[in-house]
């Protein structure tokens, strides 16, 4: 585990090792999401519309996963797919 709990009290280290793999499924999540935004910026940057519509699909996918998830805010959601889908209107015009 990472670094050793300052509690001796069952209940807090049962919490604090629930923290851990909670942070751990969060980060995952979240590295992913930054991922397929890096790989979808790419395809619009290179103007290949049909990879750019492929990978900004498995972008949202992923954004609503999390967001259903309660790892990222209602509105962050939001805010993120018009962002993502803004570009990729921008790429078709």
């Amino acid at each position: 585990m990472e670094g050793d709990p300052l509690a001796n009290i069952a209940s807090a280290l049962k919490r604090h090792k629930q923290n851990l793999k909670l942070r751990a499924r969060n980060r995952m999540a979240k590295s992913a999401i930054h991922t397929a935004k890096r790989k979808f910026s790419e395809a619009v940057d290179k103007k290949d519309s049909a990879v750019a519509a492929a990978e900004l699909l498995n972008t949202i996918k992923l954004i609503d996963t999390a967001g259903s998830k309660g790892i990222l805010h209602k509105n962050t959601v939001a805010r993120k797919k018009s962002r993502l889908q803004k570009m990729y209107n921008k790429l078709s015009a």
